[in-house]
């Protein structure tokens, strides 16, 4: 008989999280994970003394990178990935694939191997399973979790704790799994795997990649047909990921979205992935050299699966000089080198059915747009209301305590630009997010005041090194002190 949650269980369940410094009690701005949240870490980003010139690597695609070590860990064999990122995300699902038994190992030439143990082979794991800041992992986990006959609990640090799970949890209830969270359907979060798990039919009711993979994952252990509909086409790095390693999916076009539909309890054959440069980390890199006068930057081997780069769609529409040299494919996923040149950007009207496309990119995006001659609209952003952070507020935030102007509409941001950078001079709230810290320090590169971010800490979730790869391009950007 599968195990079930005892009310004796949950309560030593509360006292252990407690003891673990996850009281939910506690306000949100209370920091503590496994990796010790300390002290506000900010930085400071300045108008550099000369243009921005070079090459630059960014770090490989987080998508891929997570999907890569889970699809390794339900694998048949050992999976060899090269470029892994190994930011903090990456990493903590590294450690919940150990967990759950997979071999998991990097070598001295930087490529890692995964030893999987097959679909329904995982293993319970011993202790609670740490996400840290990663939306991506601790969703797709749940997916695989659901359709797996054993209990695990994971959380994850103070921002990602405040993220809602509802989402997932609601089709996945449907497998037969059982799930306890907190109010809201916050972590840190129960889950019953299904003893025999059904497939589902389920059609998303927002775009969501995350959802979408879930669902597909869960349906890895279910006998049949596990089917989705999406209403807008999301990134496909699952439905790549899942042919490359043996899984029979198909795919329809519905209009503006598709139906993925995924043949369960596929043996999956270990296969190797060569990890593309990530997109979204890319997106910082290239905004700079467009903003800092004089600038040319290349940024080589970049993923660009057609349902990413919405960003590049969305700058060349505002006059950006990008071009796109030695286009190839690695790995099932189109890549190419980005050959980047400063020049003036004009105001856009951004469509909400690009959002899917570049979910992640509307912080940097919209410093662009402060910077460009127009009013750009940015429309239909109410996705980045549970990123991170509320990420539309925090991007609105970012901009207005820079001088620049901008207005809220509903789920649409309004950028009055003028064609020159704001004045800046503002302490930017980036309230525990990577990419709203970012995008602060790429402004400063270009205001008359210094640009500060008061806390920098989370950036290496998912782009190690940025500050030394931005000032090895010229940026100047540094760490201060905290006050």
């Amino acid at each position: 008989m599968p195990y079930r949650l005892s009310k004796w269980y949950a309560f030593r369940l509360k006292a252990d999280i407690k003891l673990r410094g996850y009281d939910s009690h506690r306000p949100v701005s209370y920091r503590t994970s496994v990796m010790n949240e300390a002290a506000l870490r900010p930085l400071i980003s300045g108008r550099p003394p000369a243009p921005l010139n070079g090459r630059i690597a960014v770090p490989g695609d987080k998508s891929i990178s997570h999907r890569a070590l889970m699809f390794g860990a339900l694998a048949i064999g050992e999976t060899r990935i090269t470029g892994l990122l190994t930011g903090e995300d990456v990493l903590r699902t590294a450690a919940a694939m150990r967990a759950l038994g997979a071999e998991v190992g990097h070598d001295s030439d930087g490529s890692w191997r995964v030893a999987g143990r097959g679909i329904g082979g995982l293993i319970e794991p011993a202790d609670v399973l740490d996400m840290g800041n990663s939306g991506t992992a601790a969703r797709l986990l749940c997916g695989i979790l659901a359709s797996h006959r054993l209990f695990a609990v994971m959380t994850g640090d103070a921002s990602l704790r405040r993220r809602p799970m509802r989402r997932v949890i609601d089709p996945l209830t449907a497998t037969g799994a059982r799930f306890t969270a907190r109010e809201g359907g916050r972590l840190p979060l129960a889950i019953e795997g299904a003893w025999d798990a059904l497939p589902l039919d389920y059609r998303v009711p927002v775009a969501s990649a995350q959802v979408k993979s879930a669902v597909l994952l869960a349906g890895l252990n279910a006998p049949g047909i596990t089917r989705v509909e999406e209403p807008q086409a999301t990134r496909d790095h699952s439905e790549n990921m899942l042919r490359h390693f043996g899984a029979a999916v198909d795919v329809e076009i519905a209009g503006a979205g598709r139906i993925i539909e995924l043949v369960g309890q596929p043996e999956l054959q270990a296969a190797d992935v060569i990890v593309p440069g990530d997109p979204s980390s890319a997106a910082f890199p290239l905004v700079a050299a467009l903003l800092v006068n004089g600038s040319k930057v290349t940024i080589p081997a970049i993923g660009l699966n057609p349902l990413r780069t919405g960003l590049l769609v969305c700058l060349r529409e505002m006059g950006a000089d990008i071009v796109v040299r030695n286009r190839r494919t690695e790995g099932g996923e189109p890549v190419g080198d980005l050959d980047v040149t400063a020049g003036p950007l004009r105001a856009a009207d951004i469509p909400p059915e690009r959002a899917p496309s570049m979910i992640d990119e509307y912080p940097i995006l919209a410093v662009a747009a402060a910077c460009a001659a127009g009013t750009t609209r940015l429309r239909g952003l109410r996705e980045l209301r549970v990123k991170e952070s509320d990420r539309l507020a925090a991007t609105a935030a970012l901009l207005s305590v820079n001088g620049a102007k901008v207005e809220i509409a509903g789920d649409d941001m309004i950028i009055h630009g003028s064609g020159a950078p704001p004045a800046g001079g503002g302490v930017v709230e980036t309230h525990m997010d990577h990419r709203i810290a970012m995008s602060a320090m790429v402004l400063g590169l270009v205001t008359a005041a210094p640009v500060t971010a008061d806390d920098a800490g989370f950036i290496d979730t998912s782009f190690p090194g940025f500050v030394d790869l931005m000032n090895g391009l010229g940026a100047s950007i540094r760490a201060i002190l905290a006050r």
